[in-house]
């Protein structure tokens, strides 16, 4: 079993590569999620029959081929792999940090008789920042658009809140441009899917 599990595991990265295809296309493909895909090529686990035949038709061979030993396999560099507790804890941290970094500055100029809330308000678009560099790396990007669409409006109330504190001005018309933003971002999410779906239909082989 666990030399099936090998040859299985060599074919799927094998086969993968050369569609050129990541993890998370060739999950979407089969209606699965991006870590069974992981499991079945780093060899902790086999997909069933109907995985498995649903694959052959996506690279286009037989399940027999999928299955037969070709070459020897070569464990993927787990250097690299993270679990998903150890990127949410990563991710968890950065958070902390970020939040901690500004209620010290907050502490700080409090103490020194500055009570500058508006510290925690330049502290979203950088925690929101880091969110999504984080999320791009170990999620390859899904969902990003919801980070996004909080960033974009972090960042307008930083900018209105410095106005408002520093100058006394109250610019509430920034507010304006952030509705017409936050659709941009969503329309341009949506365009990646139906190209994602586009490129999936003309994938498909032809029986």
């Amino acid at each position: 079993m666990e030399d099936l599990k090998l040859i299985v595991a060599s074919n799927i990265i094998n086969l993968r590569k050369e569609a050129g295809m990541t993890q998370a296309e060739l999950a979407s493909k089969l209606s699965y999620s991006d870590k069974s895909v992981s499991k079945w090529e780093r060899a902790e686990a086999l997909p069933d029959v109907y995985v498995l035949k649903s694959m052959a038709e996506i690279f286009g061979v037989t399940v027999d081929h999928i299955i037969s030993s070709h070459d020897s396999w070569i464990p993927p560099v787990k250097k690299n792999i993270l679990s998903d507790m150890d990127a949410k804890t990563i991710t968890e941290i950065c958070m902390m940090g970020i939040g901690f970094m500004a209620l010290l500055i907050f502490v700080i100029l409090w103490i020194l008789g500055n009570f500058a809330w508006i510290t925690f308000v330049y502290a979203m678009p950088v925690a929101l920042t880091t969110l999504l560099v984080l999320h791009s790396i170990w999620q390859e990007g899904r969902f990003n658009y919801i980070i996004i669409g909080a960033l974009v409006f972090s960042v307008f109330s930083a900018v209105y809140f410095s106005f408002y504190v520093f100058a006394g001005q109250n610019f509430w018309q920034l507010f304006l441009v952030v509705f017409p933003g936050e659709l941009i971002v969503y329309l341009s999410s949506r365009f990646g899917k139906r190209e994602k779906k586009a490129s999936e239909t003309s994938e498909k082989p032809h029986k």
